[in-house]
């Protein structure tokens, strides 16, 4: 018994290490894929990392892969974003607030083309980060109803495309400076959800199926 604790604790390091350099490349790919698009080289990607190309490879058997899971790693964060929020008591639309303004940080825009042309959409794991993140956000709003302040004519839809369009521009875009408003311009949106409307919108809500017929 006393031999085998040290034999477990060695085993246990690469792994550890293993998960760090995953993380480290996940990390850095995010940061490229929004300054230049899916497209830059993976040697890079693996330079700004700090690992070997060899590593990214280990991890990411070609480039499709590894957008994937910068993708689901944005829509992760983005889903715990959405629980937080679900999490606060009190004001049910500074809860969406507080939301809406934490999912325009993780860039969802940049990555937004990524989705649609670089790899299957249908993939499990994207489809489960998807519709967890849409459950999550349709908990919010519905919550927000609820308690009369969020304006009813609105869908998930509706709001995930103006925080996409909003947030941030597209990925390799050389207007990053606009960054600088995308909070300001966010908070009017937003302000212009609280119920009662003061207009009625044309057409009807957006709902996730319509975003995903489009």
């Amino acid at each position: 018994m006393q031999t085998a604790t040290p034999e477990r604790r060695k085993a246990s390091r690469p792994r550890a290490d293993a998960l760090r350099n995953r993380e480290r490349i996940v990390t850095a790919a995010r940061e490229m894929f929004v300054e230049h698009g899916p497209d830059v080289p993976l040697d890079e990607i693996a330079r700004r990392a700090g690992v070997g190309n060899a590593t990214v490879y280990r991890n990411f058997p070609d480039r499709d892969a590894l957008v994937r899971e910068v993708v689901c790693s944005v829509m992760d964060r983005t889903a715990r974003a959405a629980e937080h929020a679900l999490t606060e008591s009190g004001d049910a639309f500074e809860a969406l607030e507080h939301f809406v303004h934490a999912a325009a940080d993780e860039r969802i825009s940049a990555l937004c083309p990524m989705i649609a042309s670089t790899f299957d959409t249908q993939h499990p794991d994207l489809e489960a980060a998807r519709v967890r993140v849409e459950q999550l956000v349709a908990d919010l709003m519905g919550r927000a109803q609820a308690a009369g302040q969020l304006r009813t004519d609105i869908g998930v839809g509706d709001l995930m495309i103006v925080v996409a369009q909003l947030s941030r521009p597209p990925a390799g875009s050389p207007c990053m400076s606009v960054d600088q408003f995308v909070h300001r311009h966010l908070q009017l949106f937003l302000d212009g959800l609280r119920a009662p409307a003061p207009s009625a919108l044309p057409g009807r809500a957006v709902t996730v199926e319509d975003l995903r017929l489009a």
